[in-house]
């Protein structure tokens, strides 16, 4: 299982890198392996700001629809639009070119509650 050490983690399977006051998010190897096949990811909320756990948008494989959570708080300002017309990148590079939103955090010290790589495999059992 891939989970890079430069990447914050939550504990509903999303992925954060932080650069600033930006984040980008995604979902972690872990969370599309138990999604399985992703046939559509819906993003609705670009250019709204939403808070810390909030639901984002919604990610849908052939089995089954899950939330997306917000693992900060900020202003979603860029949506992966590859997404639309190929959104199984999210099984094939999930930490790439996989990735789903930009956010403009409006509060960075929340980055500091999310999960280490370290903390991450701990709450996965591995």
């Amino acid at each position: 299982m891939n989970i890079p050490q430069d990447l914050k983690y939550t504990k509903d399977h999303e992925w954060v890198r932080i650069d600033g006051d930006v984040a980008k998010v995604g979902i972690t190897e872990f969370a599309q392996s138990e999604l399985g096949d992703i046939v559509y990811v819906e993003i609705e909320t670009e250019g709204e700001t939403l808070a810390n756990e909030e639901v984002f948008g919604s990610i849908e494989a052939v089995k089954t629809v899950s939330d997306l959570f917000m693992p900060v708080s900020g202003e979603i300002t860029s949506f992966n639009d590859a997404l639309e017309g190929s959104p199984e990148t999210v099984n094939s590079d999930p930490y790439g070119e996989g990735w789903m939103v930009k956010i403009t955090m409006s509060d960075a010290s929340q980055a500091e509650a999310l999960l280490s790589a370290d903390q991450y495999t701990e709450l996965l059992g591995k």
